[in-house]
């Protein structure tokens, strides 16, 4: 149950970065609720090396998720980006 959870949060998580960064997006749902969910993890690493969160008691808030996200599906655009065009 933790992890449909999850995997919902990641899909909205998703769909903000992307209603946020303008242009294109590949990839479909899956690849945004992946894109979601790991830009939600990167947002903790973030928070907690930045003193923000507790360093295992607390998971990122929304705004760290999706400033996550936003970071995630730049790199995601840029490398399949590059592959298109190759």
């Amino acid at each position: 149950m933790n992890f449909l959870l999850f995997a919902i949060f990641g899909l909205v998580i998703g769909a903000l970065a992307k209603f946020l960064m303008p242009g294109r997006d590949p990839g479909g749902f899956i690849i945004t609720a992946i894109i979601g969910m790991v830009g939600s993890m990167l947002g903790a690493f973030v928070g907690r090396a930045l003193g923000m969160y507790n360093s295992g008691t607390q998971s990122a808030g929304w705004i760290m998720s999706i400033i996550g996200a936003i970071v995630l599906l730049g790199i995601y655009r840029m490398v399949v980006g590059s592959r298109a065009t190759a």
